[in-house]
């Protein structure tokens, strides 16, 4: 893959401007991370050359002077709010990263549930943490926060959350997902170490939209496409402007709550470091971008495939037609069409061709190979032996899996395990290839071929199975579909 972006030189500057900030408080800093520490696969489309898990290999680099405090809201635990890019729900996904953070030797120093009102799910996550030997705290709801600020700054408000004890000078404040309450966290320790003669900083280290890029630029409105759930919406932060005469690319949320949050830190500290939104954030993604035409090309194609994945969330009814509306409107901004993502047309043109389902894969090299449905494998099947067969330069005829391979695991579908579908699903069809490899020096030379998938472009024509997403997930494809099922059954299991 082409490389846009530097990841030494971005672990290197941004674990140097955090330090800075943790010095400029006098050793004892609350950073709230925005989006995404771990599988950050977002950054890594937009930017190429980001790896998934940048940000975790900077703050490698300060692992000793880390702790974490991870946020989760009581409310997404009862709701079992799921992380849609990996399917889990908000509580499982906090132990997936108590448990990523100890394999990179990070200390999580505590989980903090915040809207605590005593729900039965968050009581029941809560007793599983502390079994486990993990220290959880509650906050509670504040009434009128955040504009009450007489009554959030006070022993009534955030006085009456749980402190969370930390001993090193820079502590991270992270969460699954947005909406948890991190800020709140952060503001509720600040004013508790306050109290206790400590006056902490704080700052806010977020990826996007980034702050030196234009308002319009595609990395900018591609972070806009990813959050249009939320109804974020990219600004040009006044504040920032005012102060220095200079614009800078924030997003509504943070310009929003700014004069409330100014109120509340002056109430905290007796004075406000900060002239802007922009000014409180830690962020050097924009001075590590190496190839601008590379960046936009990629953000562009992200955009589209943030539009069709809420078509097709949408066709499974779990998305408002607004937010489908907002997506094409970003399209038009950017002036993009269906035709500056080749896939789609080489998919639709293989299906209309085959009367069936079909599938297609742009390689690195540009090239586009395509996959049908046949009575022994599903298009998406087909489509990765295809395109695996054409990066090891096999003939396209040449059977890699023989009959004696597949006829075995068609018969345990539909014989042992109640199948009625009989066509090899992409796990299945990668099984049959990895044992037929052991045997089979071109199907051993095909299946070394799959790390050469991760960051192509792949469009199938129907939405496929849990099963198929999954795979195409763990390949590292990027993935959109049309958004239809292959049939006009209602459960699609």
């Amino acid at each position: 893959m082409r490389i846009g972006f530097d990841h030494e030189l971005y672990t290197r500057t941004q674990s140097e401007k955090i330090m800075e900030r943790v010095n400029q408080f006098g050793g004892k800093l609350y950073l709230e991370l925005g989006g995404k520490l771990f599988d950050d696969n977002h950054a890594a489309r937009v930017l190429p050359g980001f790896l998934p898990d940048s940000k975790i290999s900077m703050l490698a680099k300060l692992k000793d002077q880390i702790e974490i405090i991870l946020v989760i809201s009581a409310d997404d635990i009862e709701k079992n709010k799921v992380r849609g890019d990996l399917g889990i729900t908000y509580d499982q996904d906090a132990l997936r990263l108590i448990d990523a953070f100890d394999a990179a030797q990070m200390k999580v120093g505590s989980v903090v549930i915040t809207h605590w009102h005593n729900q039965r799910h968050a009581q029941l996550f809560r007793r599983k943490l502390r079994t486990q030997g993990v220290k959880v705290y509650q906050h509670y709801f504040i009434e009128g926060y955040p504009t009450n600020v007489d009554l959030v700054v006070s022993d009534k408000g955030y006085g009456k959350n749980d402190f969370v004890e930390t001993t090193r000078p820079l502590v991270l404040v992270t969460a699954p997902g947005p909406g948890s309450g991190k800020m709140a966290v952060c503001m509720s320790q600040l004013y508790q170490e306050h109290q206790r003669g400590v006056k902490a900083g704080y700052a806010k280290f977020e990826t996007f939209p980034i702050w030196n890029l234009p308002l319009k630029h595609p990395v900018n409105v591609a972070y806009e496409a990813a959050t249009v759930d939320l109804g974020d919406v990219n600004a040009l932060d006044p504040f920032h402007l005012e102060a220095y005469q200079v614009t800078a690319t924030n997003y509504n949320r943070d310009i929003e709550v700014f004069p409330i949050l100014r109120t509340i830190l002056e109430k905290i500290w007796g004075e406000m470091p900060y002239q802007s939104p922009t000014d409180m954030g830690v962020n050097m993604v924009g001075y590590c971008i190496t190839d601008e035409a590379l960046v936009e090309a990629a953000a562009k194609q992200e955009v589209i495939r943030r539009l069709y994945t809420s078509l097709c969330e949408q066709r499974r009814g779990n998305v408002a037609e607004e937010e489908v509306a907002k997506l094409h409107l970003l399209m038009q901004q950017l002036k993009l069409s269906d035709d500056d993502r080749p896939v789609i047309a080489a998919s639709r043109k293989r299906a209309d061709a085959t009367g069936g389902p079909a599938a297609a894969i742009q390689l690195s090299s540009g090239e586009i190979v395509t996959g049908k449905t046949s009575p022994l494998l599903g298009a998406s099947a087909a489509l990765v032996i295809n395109a695996l067969k054409f990066l090891a330069g096999i003939p396209k005829a040449e059977k890699l899996i023989p009959p004696e391979v597949i006829g075995p695991v068609q018969d345990l579908k539909l014989k042992y395990l109640g199948n009625r579908n009989p066509r090899l699903h992409t796990d299945e069809v990668l099984v049959a290839l990895s044992i037929t490899a052991a045997q089979s020096s071109l199907a051993a030379l095909a299946l070394a071929q799959l790390p050469r998938l991760q960051g192509c472009e792949v469009h199938t024509s129907v939405i496929l199975s849990a099963v198929d997403e999954n795979v195409f997930r763990r390949l590292g494809v990027n993935l959109t579909c049309d958004p239809k099922y292959q049939t006009r059954k209602l459960y699609h299991g």
